[in-house]
């Protein structure tokens, strides 16, 4: 039996696999449609998401599978005290797999160490999201053709996005990876992901706070927003959130075939004018959510198609 808590839980040859898996399923998807019939995918959601718990039961369903869960703690016997442990216990009795996202760091962790099905991290707190990492680099590959010889530029909350955190993880696994991190002085990326990721593979970098002075050398933008729910702050919060707005006079100064990426939600940070820009590929994103979640699935029960 196999977890994904980590985007590192998976080799670089393991990850091309479920890359390339994920690629066949999109263009055949019909193949797949019945690969996980009779099967059963648990997502036990803590705190809320939409794309995400979505996007699994999206991907199961176009499996064959069924689902069932909760979207909120408020919903599960969370709200009466069970901890995680006793949780996935009984979740392992039900059902064949599960994703769980919860605000404590670590949670994913706790329930793979009980569990007795594949365990995926939907996000745990701050620390790490291996699925929207896959998602993010199907996606890049999709765009790119390789995942290496590139200049990506992660802006916004830097520090509490986990999303930045998770991707940059994985791509320092690549040749040629150089870093611009755009973000206000308070939402810098944390020392460990500087001094024990990004100093520690030898990777290329600079920190600035001016998104307009990066535009024109990157070749990916990765924007994220300013989470509300990460600041103990209310005030701290207001000042913070428009802070990077992505427009139609900024993708003027990027290349031609610079594209805009985004895990979403979106607040203020990309204007919906430019949505219709060619180069934004945060919708695309969301889609390849899906096909990198039904290769995952497939992948973790041991399910393989002629």
């Amino acid at each position: 039996m196999r977890h994904l808590l980590s985007p590192l839980d998976f080799s670089v040859e393991e990850t091309q696999k479920l890359l390339d898996l994920a690629c066949d399923i999109e263009k055949n998807r019909s193949k797949y449609a019945h690969v996980c019939d009779g099967m059963k995918l648990a997502t036990l959601f803590f705190e809320p998401s939409t794309r995400t718990r979505l996007s699994f039961e999206s991907a199961m369903l176009s499996l064959g599978g069924s689902v069932l869960g909760f979207s909120s703690a408020d919903s599960s016997s969370a709200a009466k005290g069970e901890s995680v442990a006793d949780t996935i216990r009984m979740i392992s009795c039900y059902s064949d797999i599960c994703a769980i996202r919860h605000p404590k760091e670590g949670s994913a962790f706790v329930a793979a160490s009980k569990s007795l099905i594949p365990v995926i991290n939907a996000g745990d707190g701050g620390h790490q999201h291996p699925t929207q990492t896959l998602t993010d680099l199907l996606t890049i590959y999709s765009l790119k053709g390789e995942l290496g010889n590139m200049t990506v530029g992660l802006c916004g909350d830097l520090k509490f996005g986990r999303t930045v955190h998770s991707l940059i993880h994985a791509l320092v696994r690549y040749p040629g990876i150089k870093f611009v991190l755009i973000s206000p002085p308070e939402l810098r990326v944390p020392d460990y992901i500087r001094e024990d990721v990004l100093d520690a593979h030898g990777i290329e970098y600079r920190e600035m706070t001016n998104l307009e002075d990066a535009m024109e050398e990157l070749d990916i933008l990765y924007m994220t927003r300013i989470q509300r729910e990460r600041f103990f702050n209310e005030e701290e919060y207001l000042r913070m959130k428009d802070y990077y707005v992505l427009d139609k006079e900024k993708m003027k100064l990027a290349k031609e075939d610079m594209y805009v990426l985004h895990p979403l939600p979106r607040v203020n940070e990309i204007s919906v004018e430019v949505d219709d820009d060619p180069r934004a590929k945060y919708f695309r994103q969301a889609q390849c959510g899906v096909y990198v979640r039904m290769a995952l699935i497939m992948t973790l029960l041991g399910l393989e198609v002629e």
